[in-house]
């Protein structure tokens, strides 16, 4: 029988049990209620009843006596009305218990009472009228004597009647105790049989189950917890729900003992894990402040070669162009004094050179018997393992590594450098990112002195083109006087005459053209002279003082110096880069690729280059494609991603508060014709930019897509650049066989409309670019880079006698530029100083209000808002600062920008970029002569 039913029957039996008893108290509780209900409603409403008579009986009597006075005369109707009310309320009393008796006894009684009732009333009645007139006292107490024996005989009955009732109610209170006592017996006697019989169910449930509980607990108690991998079972004989208690446990251990192996082998996975990352960290610690490619590739292999349990290995580093490239080998790790090795492999030589064009790391089992041996010091062993990986970045093969072991290789092994050359590749090309940025800079450096020298041949053409205009115009004028004395001929000779006049006028308007070139490209290399010698000032100043700091082991401010290092030296490569694209265009040399490109992508492409400059900046940026758009554009994609990054750079760059927005649609032919003539396209897409930054004015909106032109080109304009970006826009729309236009309000926005058609078999007929011969008008000046000599002091370094000088000297450095304002700020410091920094003229005059006590103002002239050259006029137009040194630090060098910072109050000039031991010098002449 299963523990379920045990429990039914058992408990069944309690429950019928006490159902049997409690029904029975039920009726006896009903028959006592019963009882009770007819002690209070019936037998004690009779005596109450019968009591009530009696008292009416009694007030008649008064009432008879008070009439029966001579005095009470006067009340005499009030005591027959109470007389009266007696009567009625007696006859009704008994009337009503003659309805409720049910015993004959009583009845009986009630019967003679309202016999002698009826009688006691004529006696009543006879004696109420004898007292209206004159009493007999003889007949009256005669007549009173007989109503009172009728009253005693009544008031018998009443008694005997009322002490009926009162015995019928004594013993119903006595069956009713009696009753009490009966359910009480019940009770207890019901209570005692309950307990019994729970007593014999539990007995019996409990040593029916308790036998196989207890060998599930012995069970249970000789788990050994340490060891789960074995765990005890219960032997299950009987099938009740003990027993599925029992096939529960069994179950239970099975699927702990399936646990704890599944945990092992997690714990061994992340043991593996930790190892690996622990590696991984390692190594990436080990690329730190690594910037030689060759340091690189013998550090990774001598960290690498027994971090995997290698014995010997080598490191092949892609060299040579695209067209030609091989691997040579840069780094070993226990190479042989003979290093009987190849120094180099090409794409698909040996396994080195397949292993590059497969991309996949190879593991080589069976080694051939004249391979290399790895040599010790007691002796040499044969390799049994050799293991060749390529290094990827941008899935492009740019090393090869080769490793030897004795061992073979553990797939745990094999993971760890999966996951190191995922990181070498990306450490690889920075590392040759960042040796390509020494040589451009070291280019740049040069390029720089080339400008220079081109720029003095440009000024001796200028002067030459310039005696060519005079000589024009005197030939000119001679022509006029002979046009006057021919005026009379013949009409051949009238017709040369026009000839000759429109001859001048094409001379007049080239000389214009020259001059207006003249006067733009002097404008274009005042700003690039100032965007070049920007950043070469941070460079110059940082490294220098990187150099200097490098032994005294400030890790954290070389950290810093370099990231500036680096983000001056990415401008200065974007601005050549600028430079070589419009050179291109110009020279005709640009080359354009039209292939598929994939509209769909080119949102997520825009929000990735340009969100977080929206954020940076406080903007909203919006990106809006048509669903109608089609999803294949037949165009240059690298020149299309060019165009906009140019034209987003300009919104986000002149948009201060508001928003910039770029829409993509799809436009009729007919719609993009109005602008460009280009046959064969598939169909045409329009891409609008829209920005609410500063605007262009209408004049200035067809001069800012010629090459070196800005809307603004003053030494105190607001943003920086060379006027470059939308030029090359124009060209390389051009290019594309589209076209560009601007659509513009000052202040309110600039709206610039991209239309470019989709041209699956390339532009047939590409516009020519017309090439202008490069001259300039001999107006311009030559560039004059002209070192500042000082005589007093030519020590690279400040020295020891100098440092007191800069000791505690108060310094107002003055630029828009924050690289330069740290470079500087950091060289002063360093000596002592302290600084002052504004970012504009305005801004300068404000602090030098607040600060009487600055000892040298450091004045850059191209600031947005005030420039150099006004603030020192400001500067020096207040007394208290006639004497202060001013030395300007300006990026531009063109001849004259010197001698007009001289005028404009500048105590001295140095031209960016900056070598310190130049400006120590200049500075320690001037504080000593104002300490004088």
């Amino acid at each position: 029988m299963s523990f379920r039913k045990k429990q039914i029957l058992g408990f069944g039996l309690i429950m019928l049990f006490i159902t049997v008893m409690l029904v029975g108290i039920i009726v006896m509780i009903n028959n006592m209620k019963s009882n009770m209900l007819e002690i209070v409603e019936d037998r004690y409403g009779k005596v109450s009843q019968a009591t009530e008579i009696q008292q009416l009986f009694s007030q008649s009597d008064r009432e008879l006596l008070y009439l029966m006075n001579e005095e009470n005369k006067q009340s005499r109707e009030e005591s027959i009305k109470r007389l009266e009310n007696n009567r009625v309320t007696i006859q009704k009393d008994i009337t009503t218990l003659s309805s409720i008796l049910n015993r004959a006894q009583a009845r009986d009684l009630l019967t003679q009472i309202q016999i002698q009732y009826e009688n006691y009333i004529e006696t009543e009645t006879q004696i109420v009228q004898k007292t209206e007139g004159n009493i007999n006292e003889k007949a009256f107490s005669s007549l009173f004597k007989e109503h009172q024996q009728k009253r005693e005989m009544l008031t018998e009955n009443l008694g005997k009647f009322k002490k009926v009732q009162e015995d019928l109610m004594n013993q119903a209170l006595k069956d009713s105790n009696d009753t009490y006592n009966q359910i009480l017996t019940v009770v207890i006697l019901g209570i005692l049989c309950c307990l019994l019989l729970i007593m014999g169910a539990s007995m019996w449930v409990i040593k029916s189950t308790s036998k196989t509980l207890k060998n599930i607990s012995d069970v249970m108690g000789n788990i050994d917890y340490t060891d789960l991998s074995t765990l005890p079972r219960v032997e299950v004989g009987i099938k009740d729900e003990i027993g599925q208690i029992g096939l529960a446990f069994n179950e239970m251990a099975s699927s702990l003992e399936r646990y704890n192996e599944k945990e092992q082998r997690f714990n061994e996975q992340i043991s593996d894990q930790n190892w690996i990352q622990t590696g991984i960290a390692d190594v990436t610690t080990m690329y730190q402040n690594i910037v030689d490619v060759e340091l690189l590739a013998d550090k990774f292999m001598a960290k690498l070669t027994p971090l995997i349990g290698a014995s010997m290995g080598a490191f092949y580093l892609r060299k040579g162009e695209e067209n030609n490239p091989h691997f040579l080998k840069v780094a070993s790790f226990a190479g042989r004094a003979d290093d009987v090795g190849r120094k180099s492999f090409l794409f698909g030589e040996g396994i080195i050179g397949q292993c590059a064009i497969e991309k996949k790391m190879r593991v080589i089992e069976e080694i051939p018997t004249d391979y290399t041996f790895i040599a010790s010091g007691l002796g040499e062993v044969k390799p049994t393992s050799i293991l060749i990986a390529p290094v990827l970045y941008e899935g492009n093969v740019v090393a090869v590594i080769e490793l030897a072991s004795i061992r073979p290789y553990t797939d745990l092994q094999q993971r760890l450098l999966v996951q190191l050359l995922d990181t070498l590749g990306i450490t690889v090309n920075n590392v040759l990112g960042r040796m390509e940025i020494e040589r451009l800079l070291a280019e740049s450096q040069m390029m720089t002195e080339e400008l220079q020298a081109q720029s003095e041949e440009l000024q001796t053409q200028s002067e030459e083109l310039q005696a060519q205009s005079e000589e024009l115009q005197s030939q000119s004028e001679e022509l006029r006087m002979i046009n006057e004395q021919l005026e009379e001929r013949t009409r051949d000779a009238e017709q040369k005459s026009m000839d000759l006049q429109m001859a001048k006028n094409d001379l007049e308007e080239k000389a214009e053209q020259l001059q207006l070139s003249s006067k733009y490209k002097s404008e274009f290399l005042a700003n690039m002279s100032h965007e070049l010698r920007t950043p070469l000032n941070s460079i110059l100043i940082l490294s220098e003082m990187l150099s200097d700091t490098a032994a005294e082991g400030s890790l954290e401010d070389q950290k810093e110096f370099a990231t500036v290092i680096h983000s001056s030296g990415k401008d200065l490569l974007n601005l050549i880069n600028d430079i070589l694209d419009l050179s291109k265009v110009e020279a005709g040399k640009l080359d354009i690729t039209f292939s598929e490109t994939n509209l769909s992508e080119l949102p997520s492409y825009i929000d990735q280059q340009f969100r977080h400059v929206s954020q940076k900046k406080g903007l909203s940026f919006v990106i809006n494609k048509d669903k109608n758009v089609p999803d294949i554009l037949y165009s240059d994609e690298q020149r299309i991603q060019q165009i906009l990054k140019n034209l987003l750079s300009n919104s986000f760059k002149f948009t201060e508060e508001g928003s910039v927005s770029i829409s993509i649609r799809k436009v009729e032919e007919k719609v993009a014709h109005r602008w460009v003539d280009t046959k064969g396209a598939d169909f045409w897409i329009e891409i609008k930019v829209v920005d609410t930054g500063i605007g262009i004015a209408k004049d200035k909106q067809q001069l800012i897509f010629e090459a070196f032109q800005q809307a603004e080109g003053a030494t105190a304009r607001k943003y920086g650049g060379t006027g470059l970006g939308l030029s090359i826009c124009r060209e390389f729309i051009k290019l594309l066989g589209g076209w560009i236009m601007v659509d513009s309000q000052e202040g309110q926005g600039s709206v610039f409309t991209l239309y470019i058609p989709s041209l699956p078999n390339g532009l047939a007929a590409i516009h020519e670019v017309e090439q202008a011969p490069l001259e300039v008008a001999a107006t311009i000046d030559a560039p004059l880079i002209q070192a500042v000599e000082i005589e007093e002091e030519k020590n690279p370094v400040p020295s020891d006698a100098s440092s007191s000088i800069y000791q505690g000297k108060t310094v107002l450095i003055c630029d828009d530029d924050n690289r330069n304002i740290y470079a500087l700020k950091t060289a002063l410091e360093a000596e002592g100083m302290n600084i002052i920094a504004a970012q504009n003229g305005i801004e300068c005059l404000e602090l030098m209000e607040k600060n009487l006590d600055i000892d040298i103002v450091l004045m850059d002239i191209m600031m947005p808002g005030m420039d150099g050259y006004e603030t020192m006029q400001r500067i020096r137009s207040i007394p208290f600062f006639n004497e202060l040194p001013i030395i300007a630090l300006t990026a531009k060098a063109m001849k004259g920008d010197r001698q007009k910072c001289l005028e404009a109050g500048a105590s001295d000039y140095i031209s960016k970029p900056l070598k310190l031991d130049q400006l120590f010098s200049v500075m320690s002449v001037w504080l000593t002569k104002s300490s004088k």
